[in-house]
């Protein structure tokens, strides 16, 4: 049912499943990086913005950890969900309390304060997100100062957006001082195909020096379960960069409101995006690992 909120109904999305396996398909390497998931805490402690477009439950750091080791991921990076806004604090305290495993993904307004934006690194975050899709983030209205911030703070960015925003946005990215990657393969739906100028200038993207997350298959299909409909653009961009993509399990999977997935379904379905065993290795391990600090 409809969660009420103070702009209008915002509707629940449901958590994902209880219990989780690894990939049928292949051996997950020692080393192996989750590079996108959130923790989310319950509204009452770390309260939800109201400009959001879906209602969470809870997901606490506990059962995040528990599936990493369930699917035998040896790392893991926390992003910054867009229902807790700008307020990082379970995301601190979730890698402070997990330093040896986790690294963090920020979300914070320009004027942090200098403090904050040290505690922040100490506790183990190594970049900041720019999200224009899902509210309670930051726009590109100030790429240009983030990306300054990061350059000072030894940081890189992140962006959640529609790949046909890519061909404007492009000029500015390719200027920027710090490393930046694109999140869920550009976040657009398959129907556009592979020649859609928007994932064309993600490919161009890459092939240039972006980074980009082979994840999110669930929200770019069409087809549904085992969305193969994404495999042609995996493999795409994991042959314009493959010393620049990473996976990302995308747990807890919020606003999916379709079938529901365990992360070893999607574990599997990388071995459809990239067949080859050294190609996925670099996927998993040695490109997460260099660019998360791992």
């Amino acid at each position: 049912m409809p969660v009420q909120g103070d702009m209008r109904d915002i509707p629940a999305c449901p958590g994902p499943p209880s219990s989780q396996r690894g990939p049928m398909r292949f051996l997950v390497p020692p080393g192996a990086v989750d590079t996108h998931a959130h923790v989310i805490g319950l509204p009452l402690h770390f309260p939800y913005v109201s400009q959001r477009s879906y209602t969470p439950p809870a997901a606490p750091p506990r059962e995040y950890m528990a599936m990493l080791d369930a699917t035998g991921m040896t790392y893991g990076v926390l992003t910054q969900v867009s229902v807790h806004g700008t307020d990082n604090r379970l995301l601190a305290e979730t890698l402070r309390n997990n330093n040896r495993r986790l690294r963090g993904i920020a979300v914070i307004d320009l004027d942090c304060p200098e403090r904050e934006r040290a505690a922040l690194k100490d506790a183990g975050v190594v970049g900041l997100r720019i999200n224009v899709l899902y509210g309670g983030g930051v726009g590109f209205g100030q790429l240009e100062d983030y990306a300054a911030l990061c350059a000072e703070m030894g940081w890189h960015l992140q962006f959640l957006v529609d790949a046909k925003d890519l061909p404007e946005l492009r000029p500015r990215l390719a200027k920027l001082p710090v490393p930046f990657l694109i999140d869920h393969m550009g976040h657009f739906p398959t129907t556009r195909g592979i020649e859609d100028a928007g994932f064309k200038a993600l490919v161009s993207l890459v092939s240039d020096g972006a980074y980009v997350r082979l994840s999110g298959a669930y929200r770019n299909t069409v087809e549904g379960p085992p969305w193969r409909d994404t495999v042609p653009f995996a493999r795409a961009l994991a042959a314009a960069g493959p010393e620049r993509c990473v996976w990302g399990s995308d747990w807890p999977h919020v606003a999916n409101w379709g079938v529901m997935m365990g992360v070893g379904e999607l574990l599997d379905l990388l071995a459809d995006w990239v067949p080859d065993a050294e190609l996925r290795h670099r996927i998993l391990v040695d490109n997460p690992h260099r660019l998360f600090g791992f």
